[in-house]
Protein backbone atom coordinates (compact mmCIF):
# COMPACT_ATOMS: atom_id res chain seq x y z
CA UNK A 1 0.00 0.00 0.00
CA UNK A 2 2.84 2.41 0.78
CA UNK A 3 4.91 1.47 -2.29
CA UNK A 4 3.41 4.11 -4.69
CA UNK A 5 3.94 6.81 -2.06
CA UNK A 6 7.56 5.77 -1.56
CA UNK A 7 8.29 5.59 -5.31
CA UNK A 8 6.67 9.00 -5.89
CA UNK A 9 8.71 10.51 -3.07
CA UNK A 10 11.89 8.88 -4.38
CA UNK A 11 11.21 10.21 -7.89
CA UNK A 12 10.64 13.75 -6.58
CA UNK A 13 13.81 13.58 -4.49
CA UNK A 14 15.84 12.28 -7.45
CA UNK A 15 14.53 15.09 -9.68
CA UNK A 16 15.34 17.72 -7.05
CA UNK A 17 18.86 16.37 -6.48
CA UNK A 18 19.60 16.09 -10.21
CA UNK A 19 18.37 19.63 -10.85
CA UNK A 20 20.58 21.00 -8.07
CA UNK A 21 23.54 18.99 -9.34
CA UNK A 22 23.11 20.41 -12.82
CA UNK A 23 22.41 23.95 -11.65
CA UNK A 24 19.08 24.03 -13.48
CA UNK A 25 15.81 25.30 -12.15
CA UNK A 26 13.38 22.37 -12.69
CA UNK A 27 10.45 24.73 -13.21
CA UNK A 28 12.27 26.87 -15.80
CA UNK A 29 13.52 24.86 -18.75
CA UNK A 30 14.68 26.95 -21.66
CA UNK A 31 13.39 26.14 -25.16
CA UNK A 32 16.02 25.15 -27.74
CA UNK A 33 17.46 27.93 -29.90
CA UNK A 34 16.08 27.58 -33.44
CA UNK A 35 16.97 30.92 -35.09
CA UNK A 36 19.15 31.13 -38.22
CA UNK A 37 22.42 31.83 -36.37
CA UNK A 38 21.88 28.85 -34.05
CA UNK A 39 21.22 26.61 -37.06
CA UNK A 40 24.41 27.88 -38.75
CA UNK A 41 26.45 27.19 -35.60
CA UNK A 42 24.90 23.73 -35.26
CA UNK A 43 25.85 22.97 -38.88
CA UNK A 44 29.42 24.21 -38.32
CA UNK A 45 29.67 22.16 -35.13
CA UNK A 46 28.51 18.97 -36.85
CA UNK A 47 30.89 19.62 -39.77
CA UNK A 48 33.72 20.15 -37.27
CA UNK A 49 32.94 16.81 -35.63
CA UNK A 50 32.94 15.03 -38.99
CA UNK A 51 36.24 16.65 -40.01
CA UNK A 52 37.77 15.74 -36.63
CA UNK A 53 36.69 12.11 -37.12
CA UNK A 54 38.30 11.99 -40.58
CA UNK A 55 41.45 13.55 -39.13
CA UNK A 56 41.50 10.86 -36.42
CA UNK A 57 41.20 8.19 -39.11
CA UNK A 58 44.06 9.89 -40.96
CA UNK A 59 46.20 9.81 -37.79
CA UNK A 60 45.55 6.09 -37.32
CA UNK A 61 46.38 5.34 -40.96
CA UNK A 62 49.53 7.47 -40.87
CA UNK A 63 50.82 5.72 -37.75
CA UNK A 64 50.00 2.29 -39.23
CA UNK A 65 51.84 3.16 -42.46
CA UNK A 66 54.83 4.27 -40.40
CA UNK A 67 54.84 1.06 -38.32
CA UNK A 68 54.44 -1.21 -41.35
CA UNK A 69 57.14 0.66 -43.25
CA UNK A 70 59.58 0.50 -40.35
CA UNK A 71 59.10 -3.09 -39.17
CA UNK A 72 58.06 -4.93 -42.34
CA UNK A 73 59.77 -3.10 -45.20
CA UNK A 74 62.61 -1.60 -43.15
CA UNK A 75 61.89 1.73 -44.86
CA UNK A 76 60.26 4.33 -42.61
CA UNK A 77 58.17 6.86 -44.56
CA UNK A 78 59.27 10.22 -43.22
CA UNK A 79 56.05 12.00 -44.18
CA UNK A 80 53.79 9.75 -42.07
CA UNK A 81 54.86 11.13 -38.68
CA UNK A 82 54.73 14.73 -39.89
CA UNK A 83 51.24 14.20 -41.31
CA UNK A 84 50.03 12.56 -38.07
CA UNK A 85 51.35 15.48 -36.02
CA UNK A 86 49.65 18.00 -38.30
CA UNK A 87 46.36 16.11 -38.12
CA UNK A 88 46.58 16.12 -34.31
CA UNK A 89 46.61 19.93 -34.44
CA UNK A 90 43.38 19.97 -36.46
CA UNK A 91 41.65 17.32 -34.34
CA UNK A 92 42.46 19.44 -31.29
CA UNK A 93 41.29 22.65 -32.98
CA UNK A 94 37.93 21.27 -34.06
CA UNK A 95 37.47 19.34 -30.80
CA UNK A 96 38.08 22.42 -28.64
CA UNK A 97 35.65 24.49 -30.70
CA UNK A 98 32.90 21.86 -30.47
CA UNK A 99 33.61 21.52 -26.75
CA UNK A 100 33.00 25.24 -26.30
CA UNK A 101 29.69 25.07 -28.17
CA UNK A 102 28.46 21.97 -26.38
CA UNK A 103 29.60 23.33 -22.98
CA UNK A 104 32.26 20.66 -22.61
CA UNK A 105 34.89 23.06 -21.29
CA UNK A 106 35.74 23.35 -17.62
CA UNK A 107 33.07 25.21 -15.66
CA UNK A 108 32.11 25.91 -12.07
CA UNK A 109 28.48 24.82 -12.25
CA UNK A 110 28.22 24.17 -8.52
CA UNK A 111 29.07 27.79 -7.67
CA UNK A 112 26.88 29.22 -10.46
CA UNK A 113 23.88 27.15 -9.33
CA UNK A 114 23.98 28.74 -5.87
CA UNK A 115 23.54 32.27 -7.25
CA UNK A 116 20.21 34.02 -7.83
CA UNK A 117 18.84 33.81 -11.38
CA UNK A 118 19.77 37.40 -12.30
CA UNK A 119 23.36 36.99 -11.08
CA UNK A 120 23.60 33.58 -12.72
CA UNK A 121 22.66 35.05 -16.11
CA UNK A 122 25.23 37.85 -15.81
CA UNK A 123 27.97 35.45 -14.76
CA UNK A 124 27.22 33.03 -17.60
CA UNK A 125 27.33 35.89 -20.12
CA UNK A 126 30.65 37.05 -18.62
CA UNK A 127 32.08 33.53 -18.93
CA UNK A 128 31.11 33.32 -22.61
CA UNK A 129 32.51 36.81 -23.24
CA UNK A 130 35.85 35.73 -21.72
CA UNK A 131 35.86 32.56 -23.82
CA UNK A 132 35.11 34.68 -26.93
CA UNK A 133 38.00 37.00 -25.98
CA UNK A 134 40.30 33.98 -25.73
CA UNK A 135 39.10 32.82 -29.17
CA UNK A 136 39.79 36.30 -30.57
CA UNK A 137 43.34 36.19 -29.20
CA UNK A 138 43.77 32.79 -30.86
CA UNK A 139 42.63 34.25 -34.19
CA UNK A 140 44.98 37.22 -33.90
CA UNK A 141 48.08 35.27 -32.90
CA UNK A 142 47.29 32.38 -35.26
CA UNK A 143 46.91 34.79 -38.20
CA UNK A 144 50.22 36.43 -37.35
CA UNK A 145 52.10 33.13 -37.20
CA UNK A 146 50.36 31.76 -40.31
CA UNK A 147 51.55 34.78 -42.30
CA UNK A 148 55.07 34.63 -40.88
CA UNK A 149 55.49 30.91 -41.60
CA UNK A 150 53.56 30.58 -44.87
CA UNK A 151 56.66 30.95 -47.09
CA UNK A 152 58.60 28.36 -45.07
CA UNK A 153 58.19 24.80 -46.37
CA UNK A 154 57.96 21.71 -44.17
CA UNK A 155 60.80 19.41 -45.32
CA UNK A 156 58.74 16.24 -44.75
CA UNK A 157 55.39 17.22 -46.29
CA UNK A 158 56.58 19.98 -48.65
CA UNK A 159 53.68 22.13 -47.46
CA UNK A 160 53.82 25.61 -45.89
CA UNK A 161 54.59 25.53 -42.16
CA UNK A 162 51.87 28.15 -41.78
CA UNK A 163 49.27 25.39 -42.19
CA UNK A 164 50.15 24.29 -38.64
CA UNK A 165 49.13 27.70 -37.27
CA UNK A 166 46.04 27.93 -39.47
CA UNK A 167 44.42 25.45 -37.07
CA UNK A 168 44.60 28.15 -34.37
CA UNK A 169 42.75 30.59 -36.62
CA UNK A 170 40.01 28.06 -37.43
CA UNK A 171 39.55 27.11 -33.79
CA UNK A 172 39.53 30.75 -32.69
CA UNK A 173 36.90 31.79 -35.25
CA UNK A 174 34.65 28.88 -34.26
CA UNK A 175 35.10 29.59 -30.56
CA UNK A 176 34.10 33.24 -31.05
CA UNK A 177 31.06 32.23 -33.12
CA UNK A 178 29.93 29.58 -30.63
CA UNK A 179 30.43 31.92 -27.66
CA UNK A 180 28.28 34.55 -29.37
CA UNK A 181 25.66 31.86 -29.98
CA UNK A 182 25.60 31.09 -26.24
CA UNK A 183 25.29 34.77 -25.33
CA UNK A 184 22.42 35.27 -27.78
CA UNK A 185 20.70 32.15 -26.43
CA UNK A 186 21.04 33.40 -22.84
CA UNK A 187 19.63 36.82 -23.73
CA UNK A 188 16.70 35.18 -25.55
CA UNK A 189 16.19 32.71 -22.68
CA UNK A 190 16.96 29.77 -24.96
CA UNK A 191 19.19 26.71 -24.76
CA UNK A 192 21.96 25.77 -27.20
CA UNK A 193 21.33 22.17 -28.28
CA UNK A 194 24.55 20.07 -28.43
CA UNK A 195 25.58 19.09 -31.94
CA UNK A 196 25.25 15.34 -31.38
CA UNK A 197 21.47 15.61 -30.73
Amino acid sequence: MSTPHISATAAATTAAVSSVALGVDPEHERPPARHAYARLCALLSKASLVIAIFCLIGIILSVQIQVVGRYIFNDTPTWAEALALQLVLYVTAFGVAVGVRDAGHIGLDSIVSLLPESMRLKLEILIHLLVALFGGIMVQSGTLWTRLKWDELDPMLHLPVGIDYLSLVIAGVLIVMFSIEHIVALLRDEEVVPSWY
